[in-house]
């Protein structure tokens, strides 16, 4: 059975074009405002935002949806714990989303990426963080 809900069209920094649901793609501010003042019916630029990073963004926002809906029958405990398995990730792909939730404005998927990042440092030496992050202590003594 297909899904009859209005499409929207965004392409990405390296031109992949993806097709989501309204209501999905409409989560993010950025992308909101450029549908409604500019781009109804047009393929919305997403700029400095992959295809492989918009999609999973794509599928974070789409889960939410889905939960705030009722789409998908999901506890606020079930939900919490896909967030964390979601951003289970390498860390480029991590630092990726959080650009791209700060470019399109989605503060609930900035604020579990930065959390990410926060609890990977928490408890952690200086040297311990250098390490983590691969950062260069370039500092005179």
């Amino acid at each position: 059975m297909g899904s009859t809900s209005k499409k929207i069209k965004l392409r990405t920094s390296d031109g992949e074009i993806l097709k989501v649901e309204e209501a999905v793609a409409l989560q993010s501010p950025t992308i909101k405002n450029l549908y409604e003042n500019s781009c109804p019916g047009r393929v919305i630029p997403v700029p400095g935002v992959t295809g492989n990073i918009l999609s999973k963004v794509l599928d974070y926002g789409k889960k939410h949806v889905d939960a705030a809906t009722g789409k998908e029958n999901i506890s606020a405990d079930e939900l919490k714990a896909w967030d964390d398995d979601f951003v289970k990730v390498d860390q480029k792909t991590l630092f990726d989303l959080i650009l791209a939730a700060r470019s399109l404005n989605i503060e609930c998927l900035l604020d579990l990426t930065c959390r990410t990042v926060a609890n990977m440092i928490k408890g952690k030496t200086v040297e311990e963080i250098r390490t983590t992050f691969n950062i260069k202590n370039d500092l005179d003594p």
